[in-house]
């Protein structure tokens, strides 16, 4: 379950820059903090429901549609149970304090030699963390890199295809746009992984590949994929000029 635990969080940006510590008994500094990272669920009426994990869902009380309309994203929230909570422990009534998009992907396919010409080679670090979770059919990353004074967005593909034995392995290509020096800085991406192809069970375990600053790494999610409820839209909003 991506409950928050120690991440900080502004609201309104997706780039993770390194933020001091606050007084945990400060209650506007509890505002700012994420609960827990959800998948935003559009209904077919206009409501929509945020998936906690792959079975509890919550739903908000205080919001009658989606901020992002009919798109399904991977996002951050602050919320507060409601006092009238369903008595179901997998459906929980929320007031929703504050919700904060990430970028959103589907996975790229492969162009076997050209894939670091079209995807880009520059290293990226995978943060251990709270963030880094595979739930939902969904892979959500904290990566960090160098960040500088130009303003270039950082590109992040998930390549698949790249093993033609193994569907699930995956490999995460990073185009810094130039952008190569400067300080360490933290983003979120998110990859919709629902339409790989499906084994026997929901149930897959993921290999995730990357080039890292210190050499090719690579580690292993296990996820629980579940049927997509809509087309994702490619052209998705970019709520960060920073990472795309």
């Amino acid at each position: 379950m991506a409950r928050q635990h120690l991440l900080f969080s502004v609201v309104g940006a997706v780039l993770l820059m390194m933020l001091p510590s606050c007084d945990n008994d400060n209650d506007s500094s509890e505002l700012l903090r994420p609960t827990a990272l959800v998948t935003v669920c559009p209904n077919v009426d206009g409501s929509f429901i945020m998936q906690l994990d792959d079975d509890t869902q919550l739903v908000p009380t205080n919001l009658k549609t989606s901020p992002f309309g009919t798109k399904e994203v991977r996002a951050l929230v602050n919320y507060t149970e409601a006092n009238a909570s369903l008595q179901d422990k997998k459906v929980i009534n929320v007031e929703v304090n504050w919700l904060d998009s990430i970028r959103t992907k589907l996975p790229v396919e492969t162009l076997g030699e050209q894939d670091g010409i079209m995807y880009g080679d520059d290293p990226v670090e995978i943060v251990h963390d709270w963030v880094t979770v595979a739930e939902d059919g969904y892979l959500t990353l904290r990566i960090r890199t160098l960040w500088g004074d130009t303003h270039a967005t950082h590109v992040l593909n998930l390549v698949s295809g790249t093993n033609p034995e193994d569907p699930y392995e995956l490999e995460l290509r990073h185009d810094a746009n130039g952008d190569e020096n400067g300080r360490w800085g933290d983003a979120l991406i998110a990859f919709n992984l629902n339409k790989l192809p499906r084994a026997d069970s929901d149930i897959a375990k993921i290999k995730l590949k990357w080039n890292s600053f210190s050499g090719d790494k690579s580690t292993v999610f296990e996820i629980k994929m579940r049927p997509l409820k809509q087309e994702m839209d490619l052209n998705n909003i970019l709520y960060s000029k920073y990472i795309e």
